[in-house]
């Protein structure tokens, strides 16, 4: 896969050195106020460079890798946890924990062969019966585990031998290699799940993967210890600590002061500040992740002209202008610059004046507007809420008066599960595969929970074409998909996300299309 990168700044770091929160904390304390920083020449700082401390936006929802879809916990996942398969820094899919796999050309079963010398973090060896217990076990026996969307077509996972195994399908499913190195796709320990149970597994996580879970402080503190007897390469970095740090301020603060060494999802209006300091590296990094509103198809947004209004009424380039510094690609479509699905021909027009001749067919005016409900994190991703309050101004001045409410991370996937999402969310849509499947299919599958329009209209189509094996077919029905859910309203895309990076120069990581930041990769120089 090839991303458009229409930037990417990178500047000129001090030492690695390992904090205690409370020291971090003091020091953010300290620079919010204008006060003295913390020495990082102080005893108590001086530590090796075998660690790493990275201020992160967001905890993981819980320590069941396979409970919820959560973007931001998979580079966190992915240090304690193996994936089937995995992708490389230009997302092709590549051997894990499955060396070989088969797709049978009617899509209806997958053969694959895993690794024999592989040992969870307890010491017990990994099987094919850990693979069907994950895939489909799991699902079959009820636990509250996202994978029963991704995996749901799974009718039985026949065991051949240890290392050896068939995935059989109700239905095609020409994605499922795709998913099985995508969201939650993490093989757990069945003996040991099923002796401890699932609420004791969160407590103490075992997994395969290169670090072990030593410390875990609830929405504060993540605590990493790099697994000795690991069956892949040794990480570089023996200790990581993650710092929650869900204010975006704070989390540039702490890097500017040095109580971290590398964080994610600075404000953009931050990196030519950060550019100045000699010690740090700024990066600006275009990634899968799509800027969109998720919309209803009900309340306020129930009438078609009103969410067509809404559409027209975003001036997108001056939303990259304003706070991406023109890095972000604006969209016409919910797929991300140089991935399969995308449309290069199609165009979404900027025309406020469109917008209000929209309303006025609905009775609605700037002396009448049409009103919704507005929601927006602040902080999840760079500049989501100010982008947020441009928006409402935009609607304003066409006649749509929208109420924005500030909502958690963690606040968005309830609200989203229980189908209580306003009429209009500004989210920043994951696809670390690229496949456009995974961005129309589940952002509007109405039979989804992560899906936010609950039109039946468009779930047949999604339906047929989750189930396609022609693959060139696949693809072309996908982008006529993306481009009539536009035309119906169904979806508002904005820009290619962008991933602000911030880090100490001395500290080297590898560079994902998918915006994974993986420890495991990291290394001083």
């Amino acid at each position: 896969m090839r991303l458009k990168d229409p930037r990417n700044i990178t500047v000129p770091c001090a030492d690695g050195v390992d904090h205690d929160r409370r020291l971090i904390m003091t020091g953010l304390a300290a620079l919010c106020a204008g006060g003295p920083l913390i020495s990082l020449n102080s005893p108590a700082l001086a530590q090796g460079q075998d660690s790493a401390v990275i201020g992160w936006p967001s905890d993981v929802p819980s320590w069941d890798p396979n409970q919820r879809f959560s973007p931001d916990s998979q580079p966190l996942f992915k240090l304690v946890f193996d994936q089937p398969l995995d992708q490389d820094p230009a997302l092709h899919l590549i051997p894990k924990l499955i060396t070989k796999w088969d797709m049978a050309p009617d899509g209806l079963s997958l053969s694959v062969e895993l690794r024999d010398d592989v040992s969870f973090h307890n010491g017990d060896r990994m099987t094919a019966d850990d693979f069907r217990y994950t895939f489909f076990e799991r699902i079959k026996a009820g636990h509250a585990v996202d994978t029963k969307s991704s995996f749901g077509k799974v009718s039985d996972i026949e065991v051949q031998s240890p290392t050896k195994a068939v995935m059989k399908f109700s239905s095609p499913a020409p994605t499922a290699p795709t998913w099985l190195g995508f969201l939650g796709s993490y093989i757990v320990p069945k003996k040991y799940m099923e002796s401890v149970g699932v609420e004791k597994f969160r407590e103490k996580p075992v997994g395969t993967g290169p670090y072990q879970l030593v410390e875990y402080q609830l929405n504060s503190r993540i605590v990493l210890e790099r697994n000795e007897k690991y069956w892949g390469p040794k990480p570089a970095v023996r200790r990581v600590i993650f710092e929650i740090l869900k204010d975006p301020s704070a989390r540039g603060a702490a890097i500017q002061s040095g109580q971290i060494d590398l964080t994610i999802n600075v404000p953009v209006r931050d990196i030519a500040r950060l550019q100045r300091e000699q010690s740090l590296a700024a990066e600006i990094n275009p990634i899968t992740r799509v800027v969109l509103l998720q919309v209803r198809n009900d309340e306020g947004f129930s009438d078609r002209n009103v969410r067509l209004a809404a559409h027209h009424a975003i001036d997108k380039a001056a939303l990259s202008k304003a706070f991406y510094a023109g890095s972000a690609v604006p969209l016409s479509i919910p797929v991300s610059p140089g991935s399969a699905g995308y449309l290069d021909s199609y165009k979404f027009a900027y025309d406020p004046e469109l917008s209000k001749k929209l309303l006025a067919q609905s009775g609605f005016s700037t002396a009448k507007p049409a009103r919704i409900k507005f929601a927006s994190t602040n902080g999840h991703f760079p500049s989501d809420y100010d982008m947020a309050r441009a928006i409402q101004q935009m609607w304003k001045k066409v006649g749509i008066e929208a109420e924005l409410e500030t909502i958690e991370y963690a606040k968005y996937f309830e609200l989203n599960r229980a189908g209580k999402l306003p009429e209009a969310t500004l989210y920043s849509w994951d696809n670390a595969s690229g496949d456009p499947e995974i961005y129309c299919g589940y952002l509007l599958n109405p039979k989804l929970p992560m899906s936010a329009w609950k039109d039946p209209a468009i779930g047949g189509e999604i339906t047929r074409l989750m189930a396609a094996t022609d693959n060139k077919a696949r693809i072309e029905g996908w982008k006529a998909l993306a481009k009539d859910a536009v035309e119906q309203g169904a979806t508002i895309p904005l820009l290619q996300s962008v991933q602000t990076l911030v880090r100490k120069k001395k500290l080297a990581y590898l560079k994902y299309g998918n915006g994974w930041v993986l420890a495991n990769s990291m290394r001083w120089s």
